[in-house]
């Protein structure tokens, strides 16, 4: 009819519309740029030279300084002694308030602190998105221990002790779904070198291990993702025994050839910890 405007753009109208800052009309430019390195970061991202940040959210250095400058202003995201900087705990706090599990996530930061104190060793509180475990909060000892695993850390969930422990919680289906959704993920792509693609497990033993690492309740790495460094994971339950969040802990294998005891203490603690947050979180 005349006057009303064809339910299907011309062909000149199939591009969106663009206003003066290169964004889609109705979409708020500022929040689109600050969510683009709110992930960046999440995903590993290092903050400390602004122009390579810029270039890989496609905004100028300036722009990448005052995002920073706010999200750190707002606790979305934490400057790091050593430069750059890490998603923040109120970030962490806002995405668990969204899941009604606050109180389990304060719970796991505490766990994780007084793991690491107590053993001497690093402890990670880490959760389940997709195949892949992030790390939600670290907990060093005064030695440090020389790891690639910071917060925001991101990895394939089969390659890890959280991650084994994770998935031991999960029907064979689904975990056959999260293998297969991986390996088409990790598949070599055209110009990728083949070496590039995570290695992937054997999925039938893959199985095997999975029912061996739930039915003892805990799970045990030794230089699995990193050489020379052991972990031993535990998951936390919630409702209907659905995973909710592992516990890590991690030490170099000095420290075990130098302590004995150390390998039952560590699997003894981190086993009763998360056992405590089962509870917590109603499992």
């Amino acid at each position: 009819m005349p006057g009303k405007r064809p339910l299907v753009p011309e062909p000149s109208q199939s591009k969106p519309i663009m206003d003066e800052q290169d964004s889609p009309k109705g979409l708020v430019t500022p929040v689109v740029r600050g969510i683009r390195l709110l992930r960046y970061i999440a995903e590993g991202g290092n903050t400390t030279n602004l122009s390579e940040v810029g270039r890989s959210i496609d905004v100028n250095r300036v722009t990448v300084m005052r995002l920073l400058a706010t999200l750190e202003h707002e606790g979305l995201i934490e400057r790091l002694p050593q430069g750059g900087h890490r998603v923040g705990m109120s970030l962490l706090t806002l995405s668990a308030a969204a899941l009604g599990s606050i109180e389990p996530l304060e719970a796991g930061r505490r766990a994780v602190e007084q793991l690491s104190q107590e053993l001497g060793v690093s402890a990670y509180l880490v959760v389940l998105d997709g195949y892949n475990v992030v790390y939600v909060h670290r907990q060093m000892p005064e030695g440090g221990l020389v790891s690639h695993i910071r917060v925001g850390s991101r990895v394939p969930a089969f390659l890890t002790a959280p991650g084994r422990a994770l998935l031991a919680q999960l029907a064979e289906e689904d975990i056959t779904q999260l293998w297969k959704a991986w390996q088409a993920e990790s598949a070599p792509r055209k110009n990728t070198k083949p070496s590039d693609a995570a290695p992937l497990p054997d999925l039938p033993k893959f199985l095997q291990q999975a029912k061996y690492d739930r039915d003892e309740g805990h799970v045990w790495s030794f230089s699995g993702f990193e050489a020379g460094i052991n972990a031993c994971a535990a998951a936390i339950k919630g409702v209907g025994s659905r995973p909710v969040a592992a516990l890590s802990v991690v030490a170099p294998q000095p420290l075990f050839d130098a302590d004995s005891s150390l390998q039952r203490r560590m699997q003894e603690k981190v086993v009763l910890a998360a056992r405590e947050l089962t509870r917590l979180s109603g499992g």
